[in-house]
């Protein structure tokens, strides 16, 4: 990844922890790892997606095939911005837990056969383009988990409290 581009993803999820400096620091010094649990396909992931220098290439496929569609197969590059987001919501938090993958990645087909089961799915659904997750987090309850995204206001924050999972993506910030 050349230089301006790191420098653009690196403001824009820089720009919305500036309410918080202790954790705008702590998000881009040193490595920043992550750790998934998918609850459809138990598959378990932890990795160094960013070295404090640049965006990995291997993790980040590695990441893209944990969150892909797992109704279909179909693999997307997820949003490196929303990793940061997971990640700064984990130093946010104190967690050192593990995200508990509800949906990442969805294909337009997915997302169409649960759009017809739910008036809760949206049309043009972030998940169809990498830009969302469903998610927990071990050890935090996810109310606070939405209290924390909510206070980043960094994309879009949604709880479910039905299903006990928290919806984020990098989209303009909203909540509900």
């Amino acid at each position: 990844m050349n230089k301006t581009r790191r420098l653009i993803l690196k403001s824009a999820i820089l720009a919305p922890l500036l309410p918080f400096p202790q954790l705008a620091g702590a998000a881009f010094s040193g490595e920043r790892k992550l750790s998934f649990y998918h609850t459809h396909t138990g598959e378990k992931l932890s990795v160094v997606y960013h070295d404090g220098f640049e965006y990995l290439s291997e993790p980040l496929s590695d990441i893209d095939s944990c969150l892909r569609d797992f109704r279909t197969g179909d693999i997307k590059n997820i949003d490196p911005l929303l990793l940061d987001q997971l990640f700064a919501l984990k130093r946010l938090t104190g967690s050192n837990g593990v995200y508990q993958v509800i949906s990442g990645y969805r294909s337009p087909a997915t997302n169409s056969k649960l759009r017809s089961k739910s008036s809760g799915v949206a049309k043009k659904s972030l998940h169809m383009q990498g830009r969302a997750v469903d998610v927990r987090l071990t050890g935090v309850d996810c109310t606070n988990l939405r209290k924390a995204a909510v206070a980043l206001k960094a994309g879009g924050v949604g709880l479910y409290r039905k299903s006990d999972f928290v919806h984020l993506d990098t989209g303009n910030f909203r909540t509900w």
